[in-house]
């Protein structure tokens, strides 16, 4: 699944029109969402929490048109707590927001 830089900032047009200023905010505030959403993951120590940052995380992804990402987060779903290797991909993910 390829990452398209384009489909976040669509996404915000969308909602808020062809305001150049207002969609780097937006997209500002889902970055830094977005990591704290990772942090949430990342700190998760058991099978519930873990689902639940996840779904958090795929949801604001979704919310967006972050399709990398909510990808990851839905697999993260079915995984173990502080999977390493999907912590490292989510990471990425966020990085090249």
């Amino acid at each position: 699944m390829a990452y398209d830089p384009g489909a976040i900032d669509a996404t915000l047009a969308a909602a808020v029109g062809d305001d150049p200023a207002l969609i780097a905010e937006l997209r500002a505030s889902f970055v830094e969402s977005a990591k704290r959403g990772f942090e949430a993951l990342a700190a998760a120590s058991d099978d519930e929490a873990w689902r639940a940052a996840a779904w958090r995380l795929k949801g604001l992804a979704a919310s967006f048109g972050a399709v990398r990402l909510m990808a990851l987060a839905t697999q993260a779903t079915a995984l173990s707590p502080q999977d390493a290797a999907m912590l490292r991909k989510l990471r990425r993910a966020i990085d090249r927001l």
